[in-house]
């Protein structure tokens, strides 16, 4: 089983100004002469991890990461004004021409699918090879399954934290009343707020509950740009069309793929995955048969690493 490479710190990093608002950051690790990939964190507002450009060959790769509008380093933190799918699609396609890169390799999972699969089809003649895993297509069902009723019947006790702080006559519409708290004015509810929303999704990440995920959603610098920027987006069908990544798949037939989804993903269930390989049929297509969400599952870590390497075999 392939695992991650070695630690890495960037050889560049700076900040991006995108709008008169907001300011990228942006990293770039690896081979300045390699061949350029791009990772797209999950959330939407999760923000980069130290460990995101260890999917790729250093070697061989130019890695670039940046966090998203509002999320972890960018600036301001946290941000929801001018904060739209189409706002971050804009921006990976201006780092793209900022660093005077012709064509790279797209990488995402979560929400990173969502934006990944988003930008490739808006622009695929720009995209080498697309790496996605978790796949969340953004549909209400989606929504609902998670943050209303499904997911819930499997965690009830992590649920019933999650459903705690919202009064009873509130709990029809979840993103709804989570919403109304987390741009509240009064800054503690706020913060309660998108603890319980994003400890929530940390603890169901992973097949087996692990406390450092938790911890790290539940980090109030992570878990207010995540909460307010995923609820954000949710209370605006993510600034899609109704099934759009589905119905527009047809633009990723030339694109070389690879989609990974782990078989017991509670926070994107796999019929995301098998729906989108459906409609893309020419991606290679891995179920990680005892995993769940997180990217840090060892089954998924090797199927990352294994289409990261493929890709370079395949342009190097």
């Amino acid at each position: 089983m392939l695992t991650l490479y070695p630690e890495i710190a960037p050889y560049k990093e700076f900040y991006l100004p995108v709008s008169d608002d907001h300011q990228l950051w942006v990293a770039e690790y690896g081979n300045p002469d390699g061949l350029a990939a791009v990772f797209l964190h999950g959330g939407p507002g999760a923000g980069c991890e130290s460990y995101h450009p260890r999917f790729f060959d250093p070697d061989k790769y130019r890695i670039i990461l940046f966090d998203q509008r509002g999320s972890g380093r960018s600036k301001p933190h946290a941000s929801l004004h001018d904060n739209t799918t189409q706002h971050l699609i804009a921006d990976i396609e201006l780092i793209r021409t900022y660093l005077n890169i012709e064509k790279w390799v797209v990488f995402g999972g979560s929400w990173g699918s969502t934006l990944g699969l988003a930008y490739t089809q808006a622009y695929p003649q720009n995209v080498l090879g697309l790496v996605l895993r978790g796949i969340f297509l953004c549909r209400a069902e989606d929504i609902a399954w998670f943050y209303q009723q499904g997911a819930s019947a499997i965690f009830p006790d992590y649920w019933r934290d999650y459903e705690s702080i919202i009064p009873q006559q509130e709990r029809s519409n979840m993103v709804a009343a989570y919403y109304r708290r987390l741009t509240s004015d009064d800054p503690q509810q706020s913060l309660q707020a998108a603890r319980e929303w994003s400890i929530w999704e940390g603890r169901t990440s992973t097949l087996q509950s692990k406390q450092s995920v938790t911890d790290h959603f539940g980090n109030d610098q992570v878990a207010l740009s995540l909460a307010r920027i995923e609820c954000h987006y949710f209370m605006h069908d993510s600034f899609l069309e109704p099934n759009q990544l589905l119905r527009d798949a047809v633009r990723l037939k030339q694109v070389p793929g690879y989609i990974v989804h782990g078989r017991y993903d509670v926070v994107c269930p796999i019929s995301q995955a098998y729906a989108l390989h459906q409609t893309w049929p020419e991606a290679d297509y891995y179920i990680a048969p005892t995993s769940g969400h997180s990217a840090s599952e060892p089954e998924i870590v090797s199927a990352l690493v294994k289409a990261t390497n493929e890709l370079a075999q395949r342009y190097t």
